[in-house]
């Protein structure tokens, strides 16, 4: 209501026309009362009313401090343009993969990979830069030879699988019996794999999500062991990979302490087709395998770590990771020396920014992530004691590909400071999808600590092509792509460390939203 003044000639005229009103009040009042008298009786009468629902409340608008202002998503969005024009990450990427190469852990490669991620990021104004040792697993590829001796003689292209052991110096010779997967090695009748070779005939399909690696990887994994549970001399697998190149993927396998161990070897695709085919004859096939596979003393590597500092709250971090080793048979340049590159050149656009945010933005690249997540499981070890001070976790390790999407795994009140964050990737064409994220292989290990995380989801439709290949190299890399990620996680990060409140600390199980 609003106030205001009253005139005399106003304030005069409320009695005269009250006086006038009397007689009409008079009947009203008499009115009132005979209806009074007969209320009740007519309550009593009328069946009860409905109870009338509450208007619902309106939705509390989300607090200051668990949103961006429209000043920081002005300045996340410059940063995203910025790094659209900017090949730092390209540039880097060259560098790693034509100065180190290859980087399978305990090897030369992963020590001068170390060296080479200390130097560039001193180089690039980094602070607090340092290597945090890690004891690592020695593993040597040596030499594998795969041959078809009946009933048709054939040479395959193969590699061992990561922690595969010898052959005996002349190889084993052996029929060869075909199973889809784990589930019906299960259910197969163990007598017919005494003394024989396994053939895991299995295919990984093609998936935008990559999801066809998940359920594909499982016999690499773990396919030797349970074959040699039930007495084979040792396994090939078709490669976990969606091309059709003669190059076959390697990988880990994860046996536990006490597993019989035998020799594992991963064929190309082609040659499994070729595998295949010999077997759908009707006659037995006879395979020879020969590796020369071994292990050595475990050994030092080292996560290598810089930052840029904070305006305000220094001591508090946003993670961005990728793992610097990969595997030995190419450069490793989408796994993940994409990733090393785009984590890199994204804070250092952050820390040449208009304004730093609050926080500081903590560069971790992991040791080890290919074979036994050694740099991880020892940052959530170490760190664990600072775990509160983490504000949140990304990492990047599906190469240099499209986003596509983002997801969160963070308490519900922060899913409007998230959506904010989404909504500056949305010209690049990132959807939000949901409050389910991991944090992915090494970034995931801080979950459990109660980190908050983020992951980008890019199009993956291409990855398994060149993973764990000779042929994952530079030339296989698209700069405008490198650009776009960066972009994205620019944006993320600078926003992420700029929250007022934070994100406070992880769900243990998120919905999906």
């Amino acid at each position: 209501m609003t106030r205001t003044t009253t005139p005399l000639c106003t304030a005069v005229s409320g009695p005269i026309k009250l006086l006038r009103a009397a007689p009409k009040l008079a009947l009203f009042a008499a009115l009132g009362f005979a209806c009074a008298l007969v209320a009740p009786a007519a309550r009593a009468a009328a069946p009860p009313a409905a109870p009338r629902s509450a208007p619902p409340a309106p939705a509390a608008p989300a607090p200051a401090a668990l949103t961006f202002t429209t000043s920081q998503l002005a300045d996340a969005r410059a940063l995203r343009d910025r790094a659209l024009q900017d090949d730092t990450g390209y540039e880097l990427l060259r560098s790693l993969t034509s100065r180190v190469g290859p980087r399978f852990a305990g090897t030369p490669g992963d020590s001068a990979a170390v060296a080479w991620a200390l130097e560039q990021m001193r180089t690039l104004g980094f602070q607090n830069v340092r290597a945090e040792r890690v004891k690592v697993p020695s593993w040597r590829r040596g030499e594998c030879r795969v041959e078809l001796v009946s009933p048709w003689p054939q040479t395959c292209a193969a590699v061992a699988l990561g922690g595969s052991v010898a052959t005996p110096p002349g190889g084993i010779e052996a029929e060869v019996v075909p199973v889809t997967n784990l589930d019906e090695l299960a259910r197969l009748d163990s007598t017919r794999l005494v003394g024989r070779i396994v053939f895991f005939t299995g295919r990984m399909t093609r998936a935008t999500d990559g999801s066809g690696y998940g359920r594909a990887v499982t016999v690499r994994g773990r396919g030797a062991v349970e074959a040699a549970r039930r007495g084979a001399l040792g396994v090939v697998i078709r490669s976990v990979g969606t091309d059709r190149n003669r190059l076959p993927h390697t990988g880990g396998m994860r046996p536990d302490s006490g597993d019989t161990r035998i020799p594992a070897l991963a064929l190309s695709n082609p040659d499994a087709d070729l595998l295949e085919d010999q077997l759908a004859s009707g006659r037995p096939v006879r395979m020879r395998l020969t590796n020369s596979s071994r292990w050595a003393d475990s050994t030092w590597s080292a996560n290598v770590i810089g930052e840029i500092p904070g305006r305000e709250l220094p001591r508090e971090l946003v993670v961005l990771g990728a793992h610097l080793d990969s595997w030995d048979l190419g450069t490793g340049a989408h796994d993940d020396g994409a990733g090393v590159a785009i984590m890199t050149a994204a804070a250092r656009l952050i820390g040449e920014a208009r304004q730093r945010p609050r926080r500081t933005i903590r560069v971790v690249l992991f040791a080890n992530e290919e074979f036994g997540l050694s740099g991880a499981r020892a940052y959530a070890r170490e760190h664990a004691s600072e775990a509160d001070r983490h504000v949140l976790g990304m990492e990047s390790d599906l190469g240099a590909y499209a986003p596509l999407g983002l997801r969160s795994r963070v308490p519900a009140d922060r899913l409007p400071a998230i959506r904010q964050m989404q909504s500056v990737l949305a010209p690049l064409g990132v959807e939000y999808r949901g409050n389910d994220a991991s944090g992915d292989a090494d970034v995931g290990q801080l979950v459990p600590l109660g980190i908050p995380v983020c992951d980008l989801d890019t199009d993956a439709s291409e990855y398994f092509d060149l993973h764990h290949t000779a042929n994952d190299t530079f030339d296989k890399v698209d700069p405008l792509l490198v650009r776009r990620n960066v972009a994205c996680y620019a944006a993320l990060a600078w926003l992420a460390a700029d929250l007022p409140a934070g994100f406070g600390r992880a769900p243990a199980t998120p919905a999906r939203r």
